[in-house]
């Protein structure tokens, strides 16, 4: 197996910038957003579920639009401008808009931070993923070395967001307008003459998204996912965050040790996210999404099982693993099973939307039955669903291994 990383290729850099900036930006914030919406916000488990499950609706709306807008633009980038805008208003947004609202007026915070969130980063993501995604197979590099910078910038945010978050939140939040506007530099020098090889592949028609909501190997991934993603989700997002917190001393300690462990551990994905496309390459994309899940499940028992902060520490590591596999199985699981020139609505609604379903019919009952029950009896039926789901993909998912062949090298996209 030989990792190359093409850092002449000129696209691959502005992939690569893309990715790094747009994820450091998020982790300033969203790595330690549960954190700080119940611990220095004070929120209750229910409230804490019914944002999670309102932030997610909102995103799939963006999300469904999204996809089908940037499989008919290509690598044309209005969306992207759209994006880099919301990153530069985060600092503002949050301290001066939400965190006011939901301390006096939760419903009107909750209706204008899922409109926020959902257009910049929960379906952003998805839409910034898909987007380089299409630049890699167009400009001959594999997606996950460019996706590794993206987990870089992810680690470095992540280390910084628990040092700055225990002084004073509203730093976080003013660091990511400032990596916004480098994103938004960035995507100025991404001019429209270096995206026109890319577009001129031939127009997608509405008969073409037609055909793949009628193919039954779509509505079955998307169960799938539905059953292991979104599940796995509200747990590392909505749950894992305060309990591993509020394993240490004090919550102050905690939220700083799981800021240095989210890095380490994002940086070890980076590696993973660089290296993993060839193992799934050789392996096929189901079988590589199998494993990712399997990963995924003795996650989430062995906090149901440990409450030592050593072994959870050691159990939260293998995130490094199990993200890569699954997020590189599913696009070359959609390049192999279906039309390759729709992967913005594949991956968006077959996958993100498959995901956020879940969540929004999930995360209030599941902070109900926390509030009710404890983190130990929520990660028990957590993990046994993600086992059931385990088992149907074993039987169901396509075994199709179709390796999707790279766009020739362009001349034009490696300088000197």
């Amino acid at each position: 197996m030989v990792l190359n990383i093409p850092f002449r290729n000129a696209y691959y850099r502005f992939a690569s910038s893309y990715s790094f900036l747009f994820f450091i930006s998020w982790s300033l914030w969203w790595s330690l957003y549960a954190i700080w919406l119940k611990g220095h916000l004070g929120l209750t488990g229910t409230e804490l579920g019914t944002l999670y499950s309102v932030n997610q609706f909102t995103s799939m709306l963006f999300m469904v639009t999204y996809g089908i807008i940037q499989d008919k633009l290509g690598l044309k980038k209005p969306l992207i401008w759209c994006m880099s805008i919301i990153l530069v208003l985060t600092g503002p947004f949050m301290i001066y808009v939400y965190e006011p609202l939901l301390q006096s007026h939760f419903s009107a915070g909750l209706i204008l931070g899922s409109l926020f969130f959902g257009l910049g980063y929960l379906a952003g993501c998805g839409l910034l993923d898909s987007f380089t995604e299409k630049m890699a197979r167009s400009f001959n590099f594999e997606y996950g070395t460019a996706r590794a910078w993206g987990s870089f910038g992810y680690a470095i945010g992540a280390f910084f967001a628990g040092i700055f978050f225990s002084i004073n939140p509203h730093i976080n939040f003013w660091l990511v307008s400032l990596f916004g506007v480098a994103f938004m530099m960035i995507n100025m020098r991404f001019k429209d003459q270096q995206q026109r090889v890319a577009t001129e592949a031939g127009g997608v028609k509405k008969e073409d998204f037609i055909a793949v909501f009628k193919d039954r190997n779509f509505w079955i991934f998307v169960l799938f996912i539905v059953g292991t993603w979104s599940f796995y989700n509200i747990y590392d997002q909505q749950l894992f965050p305060v309990f591993y917190a509020g394993l240490f001393e004090s919550h102050d300690v905690g939220t700083r040790v799981y800021g240095y462990l989210n890095s380490f551990q994002v940086v070890i994905e980076a590696l993973c996210m660089a290296m993993i496309p060839f193992f799934v390459n050789r392996v096929g994309p189901k079988n590589a999404l199998l494993i990712g899940v399997v990963i995924m499940m003795l996650r989430i028992l062995s906090c149901a099982l440990f409450v030592n902060p050593w072994v959870i520490s050691l159990v939260k590591l293998l995130h490094a693993i199990e993200v890569p596999l699954c997020v590189i199985s599913v696009f070359k699981y959609s390049v192999a099973n279906f039309d390759k020139r729709l992967s913005s609505t594949i991956f968006l609604i077959g996958f993100q939307i498959a995901s956020s379903l879940g969540i929004v019919l999930l995360s209030t009952p599941i902070g109900i039955l926390f509030d009710m029950a404890g983190y130990q009896t929520v990660f028990f039926a957590i993990s046994g669903i993600v086992c059931l789901m385990l088992l149907f993909g074993v039987f169901f998912l396509s075994k199709k291994r179709e390796r999707p062949t790279l766009e020739p090298s362009l001349n034009s996209a490696t300088e000197a």
